[in-house]
């Protein structure tokens, strides 16, 4: 799903999604194809490819973020993303641990959530472990 976007533009979705950014464009797409253009291209290929922060601290606040939102499945995406852009699981933890005084604890015991079920499905092989080239 590249229509024709300039490659060097594409480093961060790439290294966020990984194997998973067909699925993610896809089900973008299948919802409305200007919406799944309108994320890869302004959120990702623009707003993330944007100097002043490396990648793994851009995801850590995307998780804090989407935490503060309530998306479960956005945030297990960027959860992924921050492990895949080098953050450490402990790394990713104090993050949602700082969530709790500003956001409270529902939401961050439904982020810990996320959290488990990704590290398990690492555990259990059913998605692969983060690695610096996808």
């Amino acid at each position: 799903m590249t229509d024709g976007k300039d490659e060097g533009t594409e480093a961060a979705r790439r290294q966020i999604f990984g194997a998973q950014e067909e699925r993610i464009l896809g089900r973008l797409a299948a919802l409305d194809p200007d919406l799944m253009r309108y994320v890869r291209d302004f959120a990702y290929d623009t707003v993330y490819e944007r100097p002043g922060l490396d990648l793994k601290t851009k995801e850590l606040v995307a998780s804090a973020l989407l935490v503060s939102l309530g998306s479960p499945a956005e945030l297990r995406t960027h959860l992924r993303g921050a492990l895949r852009a080098g953050a450490s699981e402990q790394e990713v933890r104090e993050v949602l641990l700082l969530c709790v005084p500003y956001l409270g604890f529902p939401r961050v015991v439904a982020a810990f959530t996320q959290l488990q079920a990704l590290l398990e499905a690492r555990r259990d092989g059913q998605e692969k472990a983060p690695t610096r080239e996808g």
